[in-house]
């Protein structure tokens, strides 16, 4: 296991002052080497120290402008800052520079949903679940994207998937309720609200849809 392959594995296992070291030790020994900056951006990126990371970023797409991870893991910065347009650049020059996998396109799916290009999104979140049929998350924004579509039919198996696979998500459980009150009626609505409450009792939106369900079966 060489220094980079100690570093990522210190990473992983929450050693962050150890990968750090370990990192600054590869740079030096090999300063025209991409990788430990990529690890380096990695670990900084971690620590929420955005700037820092977006320079260990770009210094290594300096030494090489295919390092695809490099474009990831900036779009990856600039996603959790909200720069969602910048992030999808980022994402696409790591796919032109010959990513593809499964998170680059569920990253790419929530930066399109974010930026409230629904098509889009769907494009991206279905490569991803072609990719890994289980992945959760990818599953329920593709039905998000669906359910906002107005696709409520199609929206109503792909959150039904994500409970199968998750139980205790509660956001599925809230969309549900909405599908099914759009659809059937409040009384089919309330036990979807509830699971969801039930799970996260302060999740408002599953409150206020169930105050919402009740005051239509009184009336």
């Amino acid at each position: 296991m060489d220094i980079n392959e100690q570093a990522v594995e210190a990473l992983k296992n929450g050693e962050l002052e150890k990968a750090a070291e370990l990192l600054n030790k590869a740079i030096e020994s090999e300063p025209e080497n991409p990788l430990p900056y990529i690890n380096f951006g990695n670990l900084l990126a971690e620590m929420n120290e955005s700037e820092k990371a977006l320079n260990f970023y770009q210094k290594a797409l300096e030494l090489d402008s295919e390092a695809a991870a490099a474009y990831y893991g900036a779009g990856n910065v600039l996603y959790n800052a909200e720069k969602y347009a910048e992030a999808l650049t980022m994402y696409q020059q790591s796919h032109k520079a010959g990513l593809d996998d499964e998170s680059l396109h569920y990253m790419m799916g929530l930066t399109y949903y974010q930026s409230g290009r629904l098509p889009h999104a769907m494009a991206s979140l279905q490569r991803a679940l072609e990719m890994n049929p289980d992945d959760t998350e990818a599953r329920f924004y593709y039905g998000l994207c669906l359910a906002q579509l107005e696709q409520v039919e199609e929206a109503v198996p792909q959150f039904l998937e994500v409970i199968k696979q998750d139980d205790q998500h509660a956001d599925a459980y809230y969309n549900l309720g909405v599908a099914y009150m759009y659809k059937d009626g409040a009384e089919k609505a309330i036990p979807y609200f509830e699971k969801a409450i039930s799970i996260q009792p302060d999740h408002m939106l599953a409150l206020n849809g169930k105050e919402m369900a009740k005051s239509m079966l009184e009336e």
